[in-house]
């Protein structure tokens, strides 16, 4: 019996680790398989936070938008609303500086920078798998959007528009929301970077 199943032979038994190949030789490690979080997991991954990210910034444009209208609808040329006492104010302001009052001699220049960040921003946005920098990256995209719409359409003409401000704490100078959201999001980046997060959602130690 033992001779006869020499002749015969016995039939191939499979191993357990997977299917050889035609040539006889095992597959290689990872073969037919995709790394974890990277091709096609990563992409819906990315979609996301690009989705957040704009998202983000739709709301602080918007936001900023309809507090400005409103404020030269029923603030301008009236006196101001205190809102904390002395402490904290609503008054309407015509801004053709930065934020905060600053650099009223280059609005233009502040038009042209406001332009080259929101190309920046979407530029960045196509390497980004961070949630924390798409919330920061919004927040800068809004705010500077709101900003530079005042910039474009807003007297005394194209690029050099003054933008809309109207929330006047004491002792401090008079801002707008996408002061806010340009400021928060700005201050975010900082924290992350501290933290060692980059906007792919690699975290690096210096």
């Amino acid at each position: 019996m033992a001779e006869a199943e020499r002749i015969i032979g016995t039939p191939d038994i499979p191993d357990a680790a997977g299917p050889e190949q035609s040539d006889g030789r095992a597959p290689a490690e990872g073969a037919g398989a995709q790394e974890p979080g990277s091709g096609a997991a990563e992409r819906p991954r990315g979609r996301r936070r690009i989705a957040v990210l704009f998202a983000v910034a739709a709301l602080a444009y918007a936001l900023d938008l309809i507090s400005k209208l409103i404020v030269v609808a029923k603030l301008e040329h009236h006196e101001p609303i205190e809102i904390i006492g002395d402490w904290l104010k609503f008054e309407a302001i015509r801004n053709p500086g930065a934020a905060f009052g600053f650099g009223e001699a280059f609005t233009v220049i502040f038009t042209v920078i406001a332009a080259a960040v929101i190309v920046v921003i979407a530029r960045l946005a196509r390497k980004l798998y961070s949630l924390p920098w798409a919330i920061a990256l919004g927040l800068l995209l809004g705010g500077a959007l709101g900003n530079l719409t005042d910039r474009i359409f807003r007297s005394p003409g194209v690029f050099e528009g003054a933008v809309v401000d109207f929330i006047a704490p004491k002792h401090f100078a008079v801002f707008n929301l996408a002061d806010s959201a340009i400021v928060c999001g700005g201050i975010l980046i900082v924290l992350l970077s501290f933290r060692g997060l980059d906007p792919d959602g690699t975290v690096h130690k210096d």
